[in-house]
């Protein structure tokens, strides 16, 4: 029985993906792909937080109170 991957895909499925890869890249190149890859993904998922929190900051009244800073006692 086949452990069911994300879209659906098998383990064999990802297996003859990874080989094509490999001969398609070499075996210097695919790291190098993964780290690019991984980096994207890093910074694509930084930015929607970002975008998500502007929204919400936008979107959600401020009732918070302002913060009063404590001076430092005068000698």
């Amino acid at each position: 029985m086949n452990t069911i991957l994300a879209l659906g895909l098998g383990t064999p499925e990802i297996i003859l993906i990874l080989v094509v890869a490999l001969l398609l890249f070499g075996g210097k190149k695919l790291p190098e792909l993964a780290r690019g890859l991984g980096r994207g993904l890093r910074l694509f998922k930084d930015e929607m937080n970002g975008v998500k929190n502007s929204l919400d900051d936008t979107t959600t009244p401020q009732t918070k109170e302002p913060e009063h800073k404590s001076e430092p006692p005068v000698k």
